[in-house]
């Protein structure tokens, strides 16, 4: 993975030699780049490593870890003051400083921002300008990992598969899976079309502990346009003023919760889940709060609701809840060591238990920098010296893959569409004990029917997470 997570982990891994493997061209792919909401770190007045860590575990409905949260928050300044020698280029005040915003469950100001809501881009501009300069790191883009290879109960790389269709056993000590989210296991997300839970079904086959699968995250607000991805309203709007309403101009989520726009956003997403499904429009009107200065202050909301003939300063914008982010994934340690010897996970793809049940917003930028540097340390400690023997490994891939070959675009994306649309209407923001029995019983006999290992692996951790969400209650 080339986001935030796999970049942090090969810039720290100086004295090893790394082999960064990403399905998308180098530096554009994943949902990293596509991140607007900022970074929270507590480096303002008045702020704290201890205050930003209670914030997290209340958004986290109870479930959090308590010593990831430690380690997540109390690393957030170190990590500031990293990408800023990197030349990332953060949003300053007039007069020079940090410019600090607000977000929904976060106490005092403490999230960074980078041109108003390209966070996440100018993030991964510095970290990939960084990996570039980097004499141990070798990039190998637009290539696929379609396997894990272990022998003797122990990792020891991984099958990949080059744009041009030539498979290569990639053999090292140490594998880290640091390849994002799966938006795309439902019909409505903000994710790219990447963001297929490639690394959780990767360790799934390869026999790995996994955690927390139930806990998707669906943010309250992606522009109600039809498109697929759906493109992000960020967060920051409603930290900056702008409120949720209906086609009559009643604010409704404060009737869910005191909190009101600002709550976690699970709540604010139920509010306004609920207020659809009772057919009313969901709109979020930033007019009075943002206004004129709309096109400076969320560029990149302001252009994507212009390509669609929306003017955010004239007008409310349509709005709905979409899939955004995946709480759940690889069980991993502090230090990203999964149940698999030669097995790491950082990231969106790993359950450090960081998030608990809901992230907080702004925190996944931050894990993804925090746990990949973690891992890094980590395996310049243990992992073995010197290149994995090939005698160990198996000559030739499973011969199950043949059947990938040939399959048309048409029932690729027939096999696709129906594992969304299942998922979606099943596996939403809202689950019954029937709807979640169903999901699991057409996933189970989707998976092995599927034409393709994209679609089987789709299949499979639908299933997972459908059948994690039916055992928690």
């Amino acid at each position: 993975g080339s986001g935030a997570a796999g970049l942090s982990c090969a810039l720290a891994a100086r004295g090893a030699r790394v082999a960064l493997v990403t399905k998308t061209r180098f530096g554009e792919g994943g949902n990293s780049p596509w991140a607007q909401g900022g970074m929270a770190a507590a480096v303002g007045d008045g702020d704290s490593p201890a205050d930003h860590a209670r914030d997290t575990v209340e958004a986290g409905a109870g479930l959090c870890r308590d010593e990831a949260v430690s380690l997540l928050t109390s690393s957030a300044p170190a990590h500031v003051r990293r990408l800023l020698a990197l030349g990332t280029r953060f949003d300053r005040t007039t007069g020079g400083l940090l410019a600090l915003g607000r977000e929904a469950a976060h106490g005092p100001p403490r999230i960074l921002h980078a041109n108003g809501d390209g966070t996440g881009r100018e993030l991964v501009r510095a970290l990939a300008a960084a990996v570039r300069a980097a004499a141990h790191v070798t990039v190998h883009d637009e290539t696929e990992v379609e396997r894990l290879c272990l022998a003797g109960g122990r990792v020891l790389g991984a099958w990949t598969r080059s744009r041009g269709g030539i498979r290569t056993l990639m053999l090292a000590p140490a594998v880290v899976l640091a390849t994002g989210g799966c938006g795309q296991l439902y019909h409505h997300t903000t994710n790219p079309p990447e963001a297929t839970g490639d690394g959780v079904a990767l360790a799934a086959r390869a026999g790995a502990l996994l955690a927390d699968l139930e806990f998707v995250q669906f943010h309250p607000t992606a522009l109600a346009v039809g498109a697929d991805p759906l493109p992000l309203v960020t967060e920051a709007l409603r930290g900056a003023g702008a409120t949720l309403v209906d086609e009559q101009g009643r604010r409704f989520v404060l009737a869910a919760h005191p909190d009101g726009e600002l709550a976690p956003r699970d709540a604010v997403a139920r509010a306004a889940w609920r207020h659809a499904e009772g057919g009313h429009r969901v709109l979020l009107d930033a007019r009075a709060a943002v206004g004129e200065a709309f096109p400076d202050r969320f560029p990149a909301v302001f252009d994507a609701c212009r390509q669609h003939g929306l003017d955010p300063r004239r007008q409310p914008i349509p709005v709905t809840p979409a899939a955004h982010y995946h709480m759940g994934g690889v069980a991993t340690d502090l230090r990203g060591r999964t149940s698999i010897p030669g097995l790491w996970a950082c990231g969106e793809v790993a359950s450090t238990g960081v998030h608990g049940a809901n992230r907080l917003a702004s925190n996944s930028l931050l894990e993804a920098l925090v746990f990949g540097a973690e891992v890094a340390g980590d395996i310049r400690r243990i992992a073995p010296a010197g290149p994995v023997p090939a005698a160990l490994a198996p000559p030739v891939p499973p011969a199950e893959w043949a059947i990938d070959e040939g399959v048309s675009a048409a029932v690729l994306d027939a096999d696709l569409a129906e594992i969304r649309r299942t998922m979606w209407d099943q596996v939403g923001l809202e689950r019954t004990a029937v709807g979640l029995e169903g999901a699991v019983g057409r996933l189970a006999d989707l998976e092995p029917a599927s034409c393709s290992r994209r679609a089987r692996d789709l299949a499979l951790l639908g299933r997972l997470v459908a059948t994690a969400a039916f055992t928690r209650q």
